[in-house]
């Protein structure tokens, strides 16, 4: 019996180191999965840190707009009464601006033509201007040149050259304006 109880005891022993063993196996992963977890964690929290900063931003950004909407509004309004015509006289000031800048700059007008569309809720009229001049390159420079610097507001939207008779060259303007309504 005590031949039994010795082999007993021993396979006791070793089953115990074996459980340990395994035991402190299992802490080793264990606290590596839990410092893979914590620095996933850590990475995490600083992405959203950085995400944190950037809305605060966005925020600020947001509140500062939000601040000067009047003030813009304003500008608005300035811009309005300031350099858009009104539509009683629009149109003859248009006639003559282009008119005088022909004069000025050289160059020959063959005609204006007007399309106007009224913009929804906006108080003004949009008008689209077609018309002509024919000239030399210099005096065509000097002309777009002086429809930038008018007192009245000009979109050039777009134009095509041709060539005209005695070496000059045409224009074709595509022009916008509004005038309030």
């Amino acid at each position: 019996m005590n031949g039994i109880s010795q082999s007993w005891k021993q396979w006791t022993r070793w089953a115990l180191v074996v459980l340990l063993v395994a035991d402190l196996a299992l802490l080793v992963v264990n606290r590596r999965a839990a410092s893979a977890d914590s620095q996933q964690q850590g990475q995490e929290a600083r992405r959203l840190q950085v995400q944190q900063g950037l809305l605060a931003k966005d925020v600020a950004r947001g509140e500062a707009i939000r601040a000067h909407v009047p003030e813009i509004g304003g500008e608005a309004q300035h811009f309005y009464q300031d350099e858009l015509l009104p539509a009683s006289i629009g149109y003859s000031a248009v006639v003559s601006d282009l008119g005088e800048l022909a004069s000025h700059t050289g160059v020959r007008t063959s005609g204006v033509q007007f399309d106007q569309k009224a913009v929804a809720n906006r108080g003004v009229t949009e008008v689209h201007i077609s018309s002509s001049v024919e000239g030399n390159y210099d005096s065509l420079i000097q002309f777009i040149n002086g429809l930038e610097r008018s007192r009245n507001f000009y979109v050039l939207e777009g134009f095509s050259l041709a060539s005209a008779a005695s070496g000059t060259i045409r224009l074709n303007l595509s022009l916008r304006t509004y005038f309030r309504s």
